[in-house]
Parts: structure tokens; sequence; C-alpha cells
């Protein structure tokens, strides 16, 4: 227990550089409790349901790999005009009520001041914190973008293969460790089966089950999924990390290492010669784990992000709507 928790002093040491504009403390002038009321908000959501940790590593992952982290997955759709919510890989993230939720709170305290793409980041990394992963500082200074565009969504699908994956990643500037260790992500969540129940009876059309997945496992997701040819009426979803769930650990290293990765691309992270040593190393040390993810976390945070004066960006009044083109 004592290992899942990391000092913040000892963790600005090791985060990677980030862009100039970003600082740690950026609000303490414009907006001293902006950090408090995140916060605050995201202790009383976690209270009643801790699955809100999976979603804000998925909307912060979303974000960040489109156009980088500006905020754009949370702009909602009109009638003519479509957003990143209406590309297929955006369709189930959730956490957009909690955005709006902290937003009205600090538009109340300090209108104008902190981007919607700031909130999402202060949001993860405190449900992070409270699923009793790594306690880490991260840089804010963020504008929200002028874009939503669902035709940029591009993010590493399921059924990825590890050097597919490791494109997408090299394209936003982030390693082969910076991979494994951010799909450790997967440590908590679920996934539907739609996403993963061709390994449980119909492996790229051999009719049999993925012979790297652990046959209790298959039998144990049999039932909750079926089959390709009879799926259940509603699409049910399962664990990612069947061990511990709710925690932010490196139990899903051990996992896939048995053979109970759920997405195959969770599964090929541990068999691909490439990453199979990150894999092994994280599975032996929580401390590594701890500090690895944090580190990994603050540099995708800091993905072509908007700051300073940039025309580009703005601070958003509502972090659904764009603002007016009278308002920056």
């Amino acid at each position: 227990m004592k290992n899942s928790f990391i000092f913040v002093g000892l963790l600005l040491l090791l985060v990677p550089l980030v862009t100039a504009q970003l600082r740690f403390g950026f609000y303490n002038s414009t907006c001293p409790r902006a950090e408090q009321i995140v916060r605050k908000v995201i202790q009383q959501r976690f209270k009643n349901d801790p699955t809100i940790t999976a979603a804000f590593l998925r909307m912060h992952f979303h974000d960040c790999f489109v156009r980088g982290c500006d905020g754009s997955v949370l702009i909602d759709p009109t009638s003519t005009t479509p957003s990143e919510k209406d590309a297929v890989p955006n369709q189930t993230v959730r956490g957009f009520n909690i955005v709006d939720e902290i937003k009205k709170k600090l538009e109340t305290a300090c209108p104008g001041i902190v981007s919607c793409a700031d909130i999402v980041t202060l949001a993860t990394r405190d449900s992070v914190a409270l699923a009793r992963g790594p306690v880490y500082a991260v840089p804010t200074g963020r504008l929200d973008g002028l874009i939503s565009d669902p035709n940029l969504v591009d993010v590493p699908g399921p059924t990825f293969s590890v050097s597919e994956a490791l494109q997408s990643f090299t394209e936003k500037g982030l390693t082969l460790m910076d991979m494994v260790i951010l799909l450790g992500a997967h440590t908590v969540g679920h996934a539907h089966c739609d996403f993963f129940r061709d390994r449980l009876s119909n492996f790229q059309g051999t009719g049999q089950p993925d012979p790297t997945m652990d046959p209790a496992l298959v039998k144990t997701l049999f039932k909750v999924c079926g089959t390709q040819s009879l799926p259940f009426k509603k699409d049910p979803t399962a664990f990612l990390d069947q061990t511990t769930p709710f925690i932010v650990d490196n139990q899903y290293y051990n996992d896939i290492r048995s053979g109970k990765g759920i997405m195959q691309i969770d599964q090929e992270l541990a068999l691909d010669p490439s990453s199979e040593s990150f894999v092994s190393g994280f599975a032996n040390d929580t401390l590594g784990f701890q500090r690895s993810f944090a580190d990994a976390m603050v540099k995708m945070g800091s993905i072509q992000v908007l700051t300073g004066n940039d025309p580009a960006g703005q601070i958003r009044k509502n972090c659904r709507v764009f603002n007016p083109p009278t308002q920056r």
C-alpha cells in the first residue's frame, strides 16, 4: 500500500520536460482554488462511482490523441456540425457531466480563467490518486481548441498489433515504453464484449479461441459474452483487469503475462519481443510502475498543447460549446 503513493516532490524531479508555457501552479494567482475545486468534485463523485477513474483516463487519452490535449473531445455535435463525439471510438467515452459540474463551479469562482482541457487533465490526475495510483503534479495552462472534427479521430484500436499501435504513439512523440505504460491504464475499467468476442470462439476466422488466452478465462468470458454467431442481445462488459479492476496498480502486467489480457493489443504486449521486457519489468516493480505511469501521464498531457496567446485556442465558458467568435 505504501508503495502506491509517491511524493510529489520526487515526481517533480522525474517528470519529462513539458511545453515551456505549461507550468506547475499555473492558476496560483488567477484562480488559487482551481485545483482544490476540481479535486473536491472528483472526490465526491468517486465515492459513489469508482469507475470514473477509467472514464477519465479514457477521455484524457482520446482528447490528447486528436490534435493534442485541447478539450476537443468535449464539444457536442449539432444538427449541422458533427464533433469528435460522433466518431465511433468516442461514442462510449463518458464523464462529460462531471466536467460540466466542475466547469460550473470554476466559472462561479473565477470566470473565464480555467480551461476545459486543464479540467480533464486535473480530473484524471485526481481520479488516479483516488484509485490508489500515484499522486503526482501536472503542469497547467492549456487552452481549449477551436476544432472538433470526427474525421480526425484516429486512436489505436483493440485489435492493433504492437507495431501498429506504436506507430500511433510515435506520431505523438511517445516511445515504446510510454506506450506500454499508458496501456497499463487498462488496469482499471471494462470493455464491451464486441471488442474481444472473436477471441473467445472464432479468433481470426479459425473457429477456435485465441490460443494465447488462458483457457479458464475463455470459459468465464464465454458465459458473459456469448459467441460471434450468437451474441447476447445487450452488449455486456468485462473488466480489463480481472484481479484488481478498481485499483491503478501493476497487476495488469501480471495478468497479461499469464494469458489473461482481455483485448488483443493487451495480450500482444506480453508476447511481442519489442515490448515483453517492459511488461516483465513493470510486473515485478510496483514502485517503478507508479513512477513511470505518472511520468507518462504528464508527457501525454503535454502533446501539442495550445498555450499563452495562441489564436488557435480559447478558454471556453461552456466545455461543450465553442465561444462565440467575438469571445476568445
